[in-house]
């Protein structure tokens, strides 16, 4: 089990910074304000969000988007293979949509964490999941609490979107993670789709050749870029769902 690491002020997030190309369109119809407001703020209105109404039907709008199987069936035909991992951290937990495919999926004998923001979403989760697998930890992407090197697989569902800056959570994702782990990272990609999602869930959008460059700097590498349907990758929907490894 992955020993916490002591505590450390968190760090200041960076405003994003302007993004280039892309249609103008999809980001009027963007919700801004995750760049309006400081991150704090952002963050209470985000917690507010998941904690009360619209967290509450957080599982089932997963369901009724289809992100539940489509995830599920990533993992059940091996696209993000979790065989042989040991340690896995589930990052922005929810109301435990991928904790529930990794119990199915992943070898019985790994040691499953979630962590969430929403301590109300993390009770969602062990109501949903049923499992005595899991441990859940209340924790800031920002700031994870955990020793480096704590983790040989991480998985993170539509949560980077929650951050001004998406250096700060990869680099907290990559430093957890041992050399050769390896990252599910789903997110919400600047189109159309997207645009709307953000307005949703008062989130940003990435766009995806700039957020390659960024893991890269980190030291992480797309591996695999994944897709939900042959469907989903001709018309480049279901946003950004990669699978990256740490150098």
């Amino acid at each position: 089990m992955a020993q916490q690491a002591p505590t450390r002020r968190p760090r200041r997030l960076r405003r994003p910074r302007k993004q280039r190309g892309g249609n103008p369109l999809f980001k009027i119809l963007e919700n801004d304000l995750i760049s309006r407001v400081s991150y704090e703020q952002y963050r209470d209105r985000v917690r507010n969000v998941y904690g009360g109404r619209q967290g509450a039907f957080l599982a089932t709008a997963s369901m009724l988007s289809l992100h539940i199987p489509l995830g599920e069936r990533l993992l059940r035909e091996r696209k993000f293979d979790l065989r042989g991992v040991r340690d896995i951290l589930d990052v922005g937990s929810g109301a435990g949509q991928i904790a529930g495919h990794l119990l199915k999926y992943a070898d019985p004998e790994a040691r499953i964490t979630c962590c969430d923001l929403s301590p109300e979403m993390l009770a969602r989760a062990r109501n949903r999941l049923k499992s005595s697998v899991p441990r859940y930890v209340s924790a800031d992407l920002s700031h994870l609490p955990f020793a480096d090197e704590s983790f040989d697989c991480v998985t993170c569902g539509y949560v980077l979107e929650h951050l001004p800056d998406a250096r700060p959570g990869l680099a907290e994702m990559a430093r957890v993670m041992k050399p050769g782990g390896r990252l599910l990272l789903l997110t919400t990609e600047d189109n159309f789709s997207g645009a709307w999602t953000s307005r949703l869930w008062l989130c940003r959008t990435y766009n995806r050749e700039q957020l390659r460059q960024t893991t890269s700097d980190l030291g992480l590498t797309w591996k695999n870029e994944l897709w939900f349907t042959r469907m989903h990758k001709l018309l480049r929907a279901g946003g950004i769902c990669v699978e990256i490894e740490k150098r």
